[in-house]
């Protein structure tokens, strides 16, 4: 299936790739890819703008000091390819509430947002709580 076509990417074929990437990633860097990590720094850097002494003596910042290095820089890429590839293949759209939400739960667009923050929430505390 080719990525213009109107399904999009199979499945199965985007995660197959995406575990090719992960084990060249771990072979040639010794590093997983990941995303929760860099969401926690940027939060430390926001912070250090504010109250730098706070974050100066967070036992998580000590011993990892917020920076951008290149997991941060990794979902910076993720965003960016994501926008150029929706672009490229003249899939882009903004939608407050989707078709199929608006269907099943209505409009509302403040409920929409509240429970994909809420699936955010979860989502990260998820993947914090697994080590990132």
């Amino acid at each position: 299936m080719s990525p213009t076509s109107e399904k999009g990417w199979s499945p199965y074929l985007a995660g197959a790739l995406t575990g090719l990437l992960m084990v060249l990633s771990v072979w040639l860097s010794g590093k997983f890819f990941g995303a929760s990590t860099s969401f926690v720094r940027t939060a430390g850097m926001l912070e250090s703008l504010v109250a730098p002494e706070r974050v100066a003596t967070m036992p998580y910042f000590v011993a990892k000091v917020p920076k951008i290095d290149w997991q941060w820089m990794f979902v910076v890429g993720i965003l960016m390819g994501a926008f150029v590839s929706a672009k490229l293949f003249a899939d882009f759209r903004s939608e407050a509430v989707p078709p199929m939400w608006e269907k099943r739960f209505g409009p509302n667009q403040a409920k929409r947002g509240g429970v994909a923050f809420a699936g955010g929430l979860v989502a990260m505390f998820g993947a914090r709580l697994a080590g990132g």
